[in-house]
């Protein structure tokens, strides 16, 4: 596929979903023209068309909460684009890690509530996936993730070394409620460490598929 053969609208543009690469969050919704694909495509960050301003803009030019490109993907009409990136910050001007942000209508979340069919049985590893990834970005004060990133990866790796060493301990005290208690914890720092890694969880999952499909890789 080449850029001359996607469809553009009548005014020359073409819808672009910008999503987390790692957590698969939708940060924000923007349109490109071939000149402003074109030039995502050679600096490998991300570049739009600004219908109101009617001009090129660079995200993160000003912000310097740039975009680094993995993927763009288009879809079977050709008429709209999927950009996958590696944020540097928060993608909207409100300084939240996404523009959607507020919810509309929700599922109610059968997995909560006890006694009800469970329909997602990981639904809170993708979510807390995706938290970890917005407190990266927008580094609230307070916050114990906003602290472990701020340390950095020494610290991170610390307490990831800990929690398995409490999960052992649990186990080899049979002690159901310390495993259950001690296990999360441990869950929850080495999804941010991959979060830091920048190693998507998909890419782990990947390599669980593989293995047992018997495939190398």
């Amino acid at each position: 596929m080449k850029i001359d053969e996607l469809s553009f609208d009548e005014k020359g543009l073409i819808p672009a979903i910008v999503q987390d690469h790692q957590s698969k969050k939708v940060l924000t919704l923007a349109y490109m023209n071939k000149e402003s694909l074109e030039k995502t495509v050679e600096t490998g960050e991300t570049w739009f068309y600004s219908r109101s301003r009617q001009e090129l803009w660079h995200k993160g030019a000003t912000s310097g909460n740039i975009q680094k490109v993995e993927e763009i993907t288009y879809d079977c009409d050709q008429d709209a684009l999927v950009v996958f990136v590696d944020p540097a910050g928060p993608a909207c001007h409100t300084g939240t890690a996404s523009c959607f942000t507020e919810s509309l209508w929700q599922r109610k979340d059968a997995f909560k509530q006890e006694g009800e069919e469970v329909t997602n049985r990981f639904a809170i590893i993708e979510e807390l996936e995706q938290v970890i990834a917005e407190r990266e970005l927008e580094m609230p004060e307070g916050s114990y993730t906003t602290y472990l990133f701020e340390e950095g990866v020494d610290k991170i790796l610390k307490k990831v070394g800990e929690e398995a060493s409490e999960v052992i301990i649990a186990a080899k005290n049979r002690s159901k409620e310390e495993l259950t208690w001690e296990s999360a914890d441990l869950l929850y720092h080495w999804l941010v460490l991959l979060r830091e890694q920048k190693l998507p969880l998909d890419e782990v999952l990947k390599r669980l598929a593989n293995r047992h499909g018997g495939q190398k890789g």
